[in-house]
């Protein structure tokens, strides 16, 4: 079957034939194919609104067309860069600046105002154009973020950072032509608005409308290396962190806002969670014994296709050592980054091994940093000097990769960040490079009759593009960052090259590779002969095993429940009610579902989900419940097991204590069948395989549904 969906045009950019699906912008299909257009109100991850125009493109027509908004059509030919474009964009760009102060705040902080960069490259150093009579103003009320309406250019971007990302609505339009602008609710102060300083439209702003009102004007050093006390000098870092010798800096499972980042001392980071997954065991005294939930180690059945697997991914420059889960941080190290970025529970303990000095930063000042090229050039040579070879030999089937060859890699691979949304790879297109997930996380996904199936998360320690490098065919999957993510890429001549010295290697990449394509052809012939879309609302498709009811035989005994309960101390993990089809009541329980949302956002990557797509919860979990809170239908549950915990007031000594560990529903697989379904009297219970149980069903006309 191919893996290129079905509904295409083909139409030429420049010259070049090109094929896209149905629906796809210019500026999309231009982009995937590595024709650049310039854009000012657009960004990846956003919906294109076409405000600032600069992306026009000629198709032939009376006027040019926003590439942005103007979806491709058959035959049609485009032109993006001949003289009489570039001159269109050139004046659009130039009417830009004739409101501009340049150079604006954000290039005079960091030397990235995206207009002042469009303009410097078209050779325009002032306007022809008159400056409006009617000058809008500065807005220094806020004491967090400095405006300038003078800098902005209305793009929007600021508004959909505000509504869309994080659904504050504070900012919108107000006014009208030339006397139109950014407003702060009813046209208020910043200060007196209801924003809550989160950053999201300074991150947004293209120009130096909306800045940090701390870090304008500063700059770092333009040398190779960093000198911390140019950080120490920046006014946002004015109130430094000191930590006593064995004093904790962060513990797991805690939320957080803020990363660390190390000037003087050593600190630790571990994992004070025992390092066990929740298994049930029973005695031999008949199938309704009472069972036990404990902890138990690692186990082969636990973990098939990943049972050598050496280090635990934690967010930090370093893993952590599995039979040891302990490393140390050093000055120039930073932690806590995707937590920072992103909002996760903080995904280890962190404790001061010397008396540290910290800089610690909320997510609008790391993003400006992050910016300056001394700063990330410094991570990065961190990231290749210390972290490179335990990223790689993180990675089962790489652990025996030699020491020259990993320094061989060390200054080949590139570090690349992508935005929410942003596509990655994109299925169908061709193979060039294999990525290493360093912080957030990637959703794979393949485009199936009926929709999108979602293949894997991908966390820290996962990769992706090895399958069709391995087959020399096209991208089999789209791989989407669903957060701030930042990927290691190895090009295809150094893949190849890795293959052909490590058979060893290619062996376990080709094994792992069939098994999954394997796994996901049995899935496409389950489902390509159901009618999904009558039940894709109530979310049934989405499950690989459901607990389904038939309401015509069952008398509300509750016995199902009851098997559950008595078989898990007490807890049942399965609710009778639910959604209904048909006849049949979907009870509340774990569905094993095609898109696990649990798995998004574990800060050590220990929800996962098999080749067999099984999910499980692997022995490195934390406690920190953000699996609980993302499954949508409340079927993971937190169990408390006693533990010694860090006496907070004695370092160094233990106290007794309790921790938690996210279980779910296992199915029981110490038995022959599941308890609910074994001790149902009436033959109602049934776990069931969505597309196999109602495919029958779905070819009748007019199912009954509902949602009690």
């Amino acid at each position: 079957m191919s893996s290129r969906p079905a509904a295409e045009i083909q139409l030429t950019i420049d010259g070049r034939p090109i094929s896209v699906p149905v629906g796809t912008t210019i500026f999309d299909a231009a982009r995937v194919n590595g024709i650049p257009i310039p854009t000012l109100c657009h960004q990846q991850n956003e919906n294109p609104v076409g405000v600032c125009r600069v992306c026009v493109v000629d198709i032939g027509q009376r006027v040019y067309a926003a590439s942005c908004i103007r979806q491709c059509e058959s035959g049609m030919t485009v032109k993006t860069a001949t003289d009489q474009v570039h001159a269109a964009r050139n004046t659009l760009v130039e009417l830009l600046m004739s409101d501009h102060p340049a150079p604006c705040a954000r290039q005079q902080q960091s030397g990235d105002c995206e207009l002042e960069r469009l303009a410097g490259a078209a050779g325009i150093k002032e306007s022809r154009f008159p400056h409006r009579t009617t000058p809008r103003g500065k807005d220094d009320s806020s004491a967090v973020i400095a405006v300038d309406h003078e800098a902005c250019i209305l793009c929007d971007r600021c508004i959909r950072g505000c509504d869309d990302i994080r659904d504050n609505w504070v900012l919108a339009r107000r006014g009208k032509g030339y006397q139109a602008g950014i407003a702060f609710d009813n046209n208020l102060p910043m200060s007196e608005s209801s924003c809550v300083s989160c950053g999201e439209c300074m991150v947004s702003c293209p120009t130096g409308a909306l800045t940090n009102k701390r870090v304008v004007g500063t700059q770092l050093g333009e040398g190779d290396v960093l000198d911390p006390s140019e950080l120490l000098g920046l006014p946002i870092f004015q109130k430094k962190r000191h930590f006593k010798a064995g004093e904790i800096v962060c513990r797991e499972g805690e939320f957080g806002s803020t990363a660390f980042y190390i000037l003087e001392g050593q600190a630790e980071v571990f994992l004070a969670s025992p390092i066990a997954h929740v298994k049930t065991e029973g005695s031999s005294k008949g199938f309704f014994s009472k069972l036990q939930s404990l902890l138990a180690p690692r186990e082969g059945d636990r973990r098939s296709e990943e049972s050598d697997r050496p280090f635990i991914p934690i967010d930090a420059s370093v893993d952590l050592p599995y039979d040891s889960p302990i490393a140390e941080l050093n000055p120039g190290d930073m932690f806590g980054e995707m937590t920072c970025m992103s909002y996760y529970p903080r995904s280890a303990t962190v404790r001061a091994r010397t008396d540290c000095v910290m800089l610690e930063m909320l997510r609008n000042v790391l993003d400006i940093l992050q910016r300056n090229k001394t700063f990330r050039a410094q991570l990065e040579r961190n990231y290749r000097a210390r972290a490179l070879d335990s990223h790689l030999r993180s990675v089962p089937v790489f652990k025996s990769l030699t020491q020259d060859f990993i320094d061989h890699l060390r200054d080949r691979v590139e570090l690349l960040r992508f935005n929410p949304g942003q596509v990655i790879c994109r299925q169908g297109d061709p193979a060039d490079s294999f990525y290493l997930v360093r912080i957030g996380f990637v959703k794979v996904s393949e485009q199936r009759p009926g929709g999108e199936l979602v293949l894997a998360y991908l966390a820290r320690g996962g990769y992706f593009g090895e399958i069709a490098l391995l087959s020399g065919s096209p991208r089999s999957a789209t791989c989407t960052a669903l957060d701030h993510v930042e990927v290691v890429r190895i090009v295809g001549e150094d893949f190849q090259l890795m293959l052909d010295r490590f058979p060893e290697v290619r062996q376990k990449l080709e094994a792992i590779a069939q098994e999954r394509i394997k796994e996901n052809l049995r899935h496409t012939v389950q489902t390509q002969n159901v009618p999904v879309d009558q039940f894709l609302a109530q979310g049934l498709m989405e499950a690989q095993s459901l607990l389904v009811l038939d309401l015509e035989k069952c008398t509300r005994c509750d016995q199902c429940v009851r098997a559950c309960a008595d078989a898990h101390e007490g807890v049942s993990r399965l609710v009778r009610e639910g959604l209904r089809f048909d006849k049949y009541l979907v009870a509340t329980s774990c569905r094993q579902c095609r898109d696990p949302l649990c798995m998004v956002g574990c800060p050590v990557g220990s929800i996962r989900r098999r080749n067999t797509l099984e999910v499980i919860i692997e022995d490195w979990c934390i406690g920190c419940g953000l699996c609980a809170t993302n499954c949508p239908y409340g079927n993971i549950n937190l169990h408390p097991f006693p533990a010694e915990l860090d006496d907070p007031s004695h370092p160094g000594q233990t106290i007794a204590g309790v921790r938690v560990k996210a279980t779910s529903c296992d199915l029981c697989h110490d038995h022959a069948e599941p308890s609910c379904v074994y001790a149902c009297p009436h033959d109602a219970a049934h776990r069931v395989n969505p597309p196999e149980f109602f495919a029958g069903m779905l070819a009748q006309p007019a199912p009954r549904t509902d949602g009690s």
